[in-house]
């Protein structure tokens, strides 16, 4: 039975490596785009309040855990629960895990596909069919078995390709996943820092509602020995009534938070209230942050990578569809064997087989394989514009967070001397009410200023944390590669 097949199989195994071995990949090669990036961040203003890439050693560097340098155990504490269980993060990595597994398909397209069958069958003939045979002549058993295989040859680069594009997929899809890593760990340290600081200004409301309490009660002692009248009570209540109207805003702010990040950990919006009620005071700002250079940003951030593998993709796609002008080879063989009974399947006389080259050229259907190049191209064209258009937003993004972060840092400073100062002017006013050397607007109107002052401190520290949690999240730094947890399901 082997000696027939031994002998073709030789011939054809050569011919199809032959063919293969000097296949060629048809449609273009991808070349990663030249990016123009600066060799510094623009805004020398902003630097002022950043360590340059190649001065301040002591600055962190961008790959360094950012949550860290703020020396807040329940902020790591959350980040990294977030970062083990927050549902997009597991739905980033299921795509990933999808286009990984497409790769895998796609590389067993390179190879040859092996298939086994076998049959029985038992087939009586009507009479009709068989005129002059008795029943027994017109039953008739026959049974067969046999391995087949067949292999595409691959002599334009359509598989290759294909695999090509699927590997650039893959490398998106992770890609993603950090960059969705990057998004979640840095709305979790935003919406911290927000509720730290809505408990630091509810603080606040209630310490400026405790001593403009006094006041009203030092007025009304006054006003009933005689020495003030209900004009300077109402006044002085009036004004109480408008910081303790302050409360109930942030107290739903700070509920709001609460929930928030109960959410982004990955629980009930209830899970961590008991957890987060104690007010604590915000984190410390880190001294100083290294930005590096655009460069290194760009070699950094997760969404320009995942624009520039979408374009490597895309490129490669123009070789699958370019491979359709050409003829498609495949391989075939089968080595079987059939027979009457089954003790005789296996017998010398048995065996059957075949070894085909087989040819698939729809050359008449050009029009729509090159609109189909045509689409490819354009898709490419659009990825290029895409991963362009992520490069530029990249660098608005760092430029802005460096701003925004160096001009908060200078507000924060100016609003903290002047809470310092309108809290001991306060303090002045109320001695001097009380020495009758001043009058209650003096007063009232010293502590109104004590409670915006300190209101906009709390707020504008606020925003100075949350200005280097999105320069760290701009400079994608300090994101270790956490992967969440997966929810076992049941395979059927």
């Amino acid at each position: 039975m082997a000696d027939s097949i031994l002998s073709a199989a030789p011939k054809a195994l050569a011919l199809g490596l032959t063919l293969a071995l000097g296949a060629c990949a048809v449609g273009p090669d991808y070349v990663k785009p030249d990016t123009a990036a600066p060799a510094q961040f623009a805004r020398a203003d902003a630097k002022a309040d950043t360590a340059t890439s190649t001065g301040d050693a002591s600055a962190p560097a961008a790959d360094d855990a950012f949550w860290a340098r703020f020396g807040d155990a329940e902020l790591t504490s959350l980040v990294e629960q977030a970062l083990a269980a927050n549902n997009d993060l597991k739905v980033a990595l299921a795509h990933y895990e999808r286009a990984n597994a497409e790769l895998r398909g796609a590389k067993f397209d390179a190879l040859p596909v092996i298939t086994a069958s076998a049959t029985g069958q038992d087939i009586r003939s009507s009479a009709d069919q068989l005129p002059g045979v008795d029943r027994d002549g017109r039953d008739t058993k026959s049974y067969d078995a046999g391995v087949g295989a067949s292999w595409e040859l691959d002599l334009f680069g359509r598989i290759r390709r294909s695999i090509e594009a699927g590997r650039a997929d893959t490398a998106a899809s992770a890609a993603d996943l950090a960059a969705a890593q990057v998004a979640i760990a840095g709305s979790v340290a935003r919406t911290y820092i927000e509720l730290r600081g809505q408990q630091e200004r509810l603080r606040v409301a209630q310490d400026n509602a405790s001593n403009q309490r006094e006041t009203l009660q030092l007025v009304d002692a006054r006003v009933d020995a005689g020495g003030g009248t209900d004009f300077d009570s109402a006044r002085a209540r009036a004004q109480l009534e408008t910081t303790d109207a302050r409360i109930p805003a942030l107290e739903a702010q700070i509920a709001f938070a609460m929930h928030r990040l109960a959410v982004l950990t990955g629980r009930t919006p209830d899970a961590l209230i008991a957890e987060l009620q104690a007010p604590v005071a915000l984190p410390a700002l880190p001294e100083r942050l290294d930005a590096g250079t655009p460069g290194e940003l760009l070699r950094r951030r997760p969404d320009v990578a995942a624009a520039e593998q979408r374009l490597h993709a895309a490129t490669a796609r123009i070789g699958v569809a370019t491979a359709d002008l050409f003829p498609r080879f495949t391989l075939g063989g089968l080595l079987g064997t059939q027979a009457a009974s089954t003790g005789a399947l296996f017998e010398r006389d048995s065996e059957t087989h075949l070894l085909a080259l087989g040819v698939d050229w729809s050359f008449l259907d050009v029009g729509h394989v090159r609109a189909r190049i045509a689409a490819s191209g354009a898709d490419a064209q659009a990825a290029l514009a895409q991963y362009r258009q992520s490069v530029l937003l990249a660098l608005e993004d760092t430029e802005n967070a460096l701003v925004r972060y160096a001009k908060a840092r200078a507000e924060d400073a100016q609003l903290e001397r002047a809470a310092t100062d309108s809290a001991e002017a306060a303090r002045l006013a109320r001695v001097r009410y009380e020495a009758g050397a001043a009058g209650l607007l003096e007063v009232l109107d010293a502590e109104r200023s004590r409670l915006q002052a300190q209101d906009a401190f709390a707020d504008a520290r606020t925003r100075s944390i949350n200005g280097a949690v999105a320069l760290y999240q701009a400079l994608a730094g300090g994101w270790p590669q956490h992967v969440p947890q997966r929810e076992g399901i049941a395979q059927r």
